[in-house]
C-alpha cells in the first residue's frame, strides 16, 4: 500500500482551495473539497490561528486521513491575549501580560512537541517565546519570571496544573500592564528628547594657532620670546 504525506498550514476552520492546495493535492487525484471540509471540521476550535495539518493519502484507493498538529506557541499566546500580532519592538513596547496559569495552559498543549523533560521545562520554554513578542508574564520579563520559577515560587501552580486565572487576577495584570506601558513611553520620550538636544548642540571649533597671543602683541615666527631675566642682562651690559 503506497501512501503520500502532504503537510499544510491552514487557518483554523478556514482552509480553502487555492494555488498552494491545488499544487499539493492535484497530482494525487483526490477529492480536494472533501479534504478541506474535513480539515475545517477538525480545526474549527482553533479559529483565528495557524494550524499545521498532515494529510495522509492512499494513492491507490484515494482515501485519506488527517493528523492535526497544535498551533505554534506564538499563535496560542496571541489567542490567550486576543492579539493579531506581537510587538515589533519587544524591548520597549509591551503588548500583553499573561498569568502563570495561562502559560501553564499553553505549555500543556505544546509539551509533547517541545524538547523538555517536564511541565516546568515547557513553561520556561513558552515564557521564552513571550519575550520575543513583547509579552510579560505576571508583569515580569522572561528573565525575571524564569528566575522566580527556578526559585520555586510557582511550584504549586505548575504541580497542580492550574490553567485558569481568576477574573480579578486578569484585571490586576491588565492594570499593571497599562502602568508599565506608560512608564516605558515616558522613558522613550525622554531618550528622544535628550538625543534631539545633543544633535542641536553647536560643534565647538578647535582653537586656532596663536590665539593665546594678547591683543596688540605680535609674535614673529622663528624668534624666541624674551624672558625677563634676559632683558635685565642686556640693560647691565649697556
Amino acid at each position: 500500500m503506497s501512501k503520500e504525506k502532504v503537510d499544510v498550514m491552514v487557518e483554523g476552520g478556514k482552509a480553502s482551495a487555492g494555488a498552494a492546495m491545488g499544487q499539493a493535492f492535484g497530482p494525487l487525484g483526490v477529492d480536494m473539497k472533501a479534504i478541506l471540509d474535513k480539515i475545517n471540521e477538525a480545526t474549527a476550535e482553533f479559529k483565528g490561528m495557524k494550524i499545521p495539518v498532515t494529510v495522509i493519502v492512499d494513492t491507490k484507493t484515494k482515501e485519506f486521513e488527517l493528523e492535526i498538529g497544535t498551533p505554534p506557541v506564538s499563535e496560542l499566546i496571541k489567542k490567550e491575549l486576543g492579539l493579531q500580532k506581537g510587538s515589533g519592538k519587544a524591548a520597549i513596547e509591551k503588548v500583553g501580560n499573561l498569568a502563570i496559569e495561562q502559560i501553564i495552559k499553553i505549555s500543556k498543549m505544546k509539551q509533547a512537541s517541545l524538547l523538555v523533560n517536564n511541565l516546568k521545562g515547557a513553561v520556561k520554554s513558552v515564557i521564552g517565546s513571550c519575550g520575543a513578542m513583547g509579552v510579560l508574564v505576571e508583569s515580569k520579563t522572561p528573565v525575571e519570571i524564569n528566575g522566580d520559577i527556578d526559585n520555586g515560587i510557582y511550584d504549586k501552580e505548575i504541580n497542580e496544573g492550574k490553567t485558569e486565572p481568576s477574573p480579578e487576577k486578569l484585571q490586576k495584570l491588565k492594570a499593571e500592564l497599562d502602568n508599565i506601558k506608560t512608564g516605558l513611553e515616558k522613558q522613550v520620550k525622554k531618550l528622544e528628547k535628550e538625543k534631539e538636544e545633543e544633535e542641536e548642540k553647536p560643534v565647538e571649533e578647535a582653537p586656532k594657532e596663536g590665539k593665546d597671543v594678547k591683543e596688540g602683541e605680535k609674535k614673529v615666527e622663528g624668534t624666541k620670546e624674551e624672558k625677563p631675566a634676559d632683558k635685565k642682562k642686556e640693560e647691565k651690559k649697556k
